[in-house]
């Protein structure tokens, strides 16, 4: 009877395959002007969202964050991606936003700048991954059925 293999490195060794394979490091994607693009989604809205080296100004369908979105939480949710990674004031944004409300909007652009900040810097993608800013939020706003006021909710039920 043959001997049986237990780890890894034996199965490798017997299919001829080396057992280390080397990871090779992701470069960053960047385009003529040295700007990074990424494609933004929340809900409805989509953004489409370039970061470059800068000040910190941020312009979202050509006004400023603090003129486009108003509320402070929005523009706190903007300034998350830099926050985790530690990046505050480095990068301008300029993104463009379509559909949907402004906070969906807002997590849109969000989403944009982290998907950005990840390809402009491919080191900074372990923070970004372990707090959720690259894995888009799907949940959506769910259909109205026939037979009840709306989603879910039914008509008020009387006996008599």
């Amino acid at each position: 009877m043959a001997e049986q293999i237990n780890t890894l490195e034996e199965l490798g060794a017997v299919a001829g395959v080396e057992a280390a394979v080397e990871e090779t490091p992701r470069e960053p994607v960047r385009d003529e002007l040295g700007r990074a693009y990424a494609t933004g989604k929340r809900k409805d809205a989509v953004a489409r969202v370039w970061i470059k080296p800068g000040s910190g100004k941020v312009t979202v369908n050509g006004k400023p964050q603090n003129e486009y979105f108003a509320r402070p939480v929005l523009q706190m949710i903007l300034a998350q991606p830099f926050g985790i990674t530690g990046t505050d004031g480095q990068f301008d944004v300029v993104a463009t936003v379509k559909g949907g409300g402004l906070s969906g909007q807002a997590g849109a652009v969000k989403h944009g700048v982290s998907k950005a900040l990840q390809l402009y810097e491919p080191s900074l993608r372990g923070a970004l991954k372990a707090a959720g800013f690259l894995t888009r939020d799907s949940r959506v706003v769910e259909r109205k059925k026939y037979g009840k006021a709306k989603a879910r909710k039914s008509f008020q039920f009387s006996k008599r």
